[in-house]
């Protein structure tokens, strides 16, 4: 095989923008071989490409070697299970499934390892993240001690989440802000900071909108080492925040995007504070610092389009996945042991129990009476979506 023959499942605004950037020739060895949707009005875009109105058969049509999946949240779990299954190399759009029951399933069924499973967790080609990541993987920064990323700039209209039926509702997308905008940040938390051993949190469930889901939380976290985590998101604060502390025993990392302006800042200890709180005879001593602004360069990455030219080149030449979907369990956990949290108002501890989730899950649905307004005149643009 030299080129992959990609299928993308759900051509809506997401699964749309990504349809254009391989007809647009940007994934080299990669070409739009078919859509699927249950839209059928949305294939008169694209015309001499094969179309289906359902995914199985689309999978089993012979006519792709991988596909992407781009729609409601609830589908990527049945879908993906379905294309791993029948042999099909597969890229899931965040999050990988509602829960962590469905990832487990999810995950459960890629038991081949010639077949490529990636996630689109886009930001892990962002330039700034990887350095990040670099530093505090040589220990660059000591034992990591605190960390709190304060991520309010993912504001949304009522006219976002009046575009579609599914959007925050407990039936169609399982959740709010955390289970729709923040997989990124999570992910990413995860990635640098590794997994908490317990979540408490507050917030509250349509505060700001007339939805019944999460679009206010505020959560800490606390690791086995004994390091602690905050993490502030919503999607009602305007003018939003986004900025990242991670502090070690030798210094600090602070990234800050800010009116446009992103800045990665290294402020290092001269001595390591566990080393100078124990040996200074100094009462109100702190260690000296150097304060370094790291220069990076490459913009924000490819984003989405390299996720894309990475999966095409884990197919065709094997090469490490950027996202492997496995990794996408721990950004759904985190997510579900805030929502559990906020809405039980315990204490969640990790590994949670996705059983007991889901069915917590599945009572939130089964009682709900919430009524949906919709509107579909609203724009589709996704442009203004991705907070990077």
């Amino acid at each position: 095989m030299n080129k992959v023959r990609l299928g993308i499942i759900g051509i809506g605004g997401m699964g749309g923008a990504h349809a254009k950037e391989v007809l647009d020739g940007k994934v080299p060895r990669c070409e739009l071989a078919a859509i699927c949707d249950i839209d059928t009005s949305l294939f008169a875009k694209y015309p001499g490409i094969k179309a289906y109105d359902d995914s199985a058969k689309m999978i089993r049509s012979g006519d792709v070697d991988a596909v992407l999946i781009a729609t409601p949240h609830y589908d990527h779990t049945t879908i993906g299970i379905d294309a791993l299954q029948n042999g099909i190399h597969t890229l899931v759009e965040k999050p990988i499934s509602v829960h962590k029951a469905d990832a487990e399933k999810l995950i459960a069924a890629h038991d081949d390892p010639k077949i490529k499973f990636a996630a689109m967790f886009n930001q892990r080609t962002d330039p700034y993240y990887i350095k990040i990541h670099d530093l505090i993987k040589k220990g660059e920064i000591g034992k990591i001690q605190r960390s709190n990323w304060i991520i309010t700039n993912w504001f949304r209209t009522e006219a976002y989440y009046r575009s579609g039926g599914w959007r925050a509702t407990w039936a169609g997308e399982g959740g709010g802000v955390l289970v729709n905008q923040c997989p990124h940040n999570l992910d990413l938390y995860q990635w640098l900071c590794g997994m908490p051993s317990s979540v408490i949190a507050i917030g509250g469930l349509g505060k700001f909108h007339d939805i019944e889901v999460e679009d206010d939380v505020s959560a800490l976290f606390e690791y086995p080492d004994g390091a602690t985590g905050a993490f502030f998101t919503t999607t009602g604060e305007a003018p939003g925040t986004n900025r990242l502390e991670i502090a070690g025993d030798r210094g600090k990392l602070v990234f800050e995007i800010a009116r446009g302006v992103r800045k990665l800042e290294f402020i290092r200890n001269e001595v390591p504070a566990g080393e100078y709180l124990k040996t200074s005879s100094n009462r109100f001593g702190v260690p000296s610092i150097w304060n370094v602004e790291v220069p990076i360069s490459g913009g924000t990455g490819e984003q989405h389009l390299g996720i894309k030219k990475n999966f095409v080149a884990a197919i065709l030449d094997n090469v490490p996945l950027i996202a492997p979907a496995e990794d996408g369990i721990r950004s759904v956990e985190i997510a579900n042991a805030m929502q559990y949290s906020l809405m039980t108002k315990k204490r969640v501890d990790l590994p949670m129990d996705g059983a007991a989730y889901e069915a917590y899950l599945k009572q939130l649905i089964a009682k709900s009476t919430f009524k949906k307004v919709t509107d579909k005149n609203t724009d589709s643009n996704v442009g203004g979506s991705f907070n990077i």
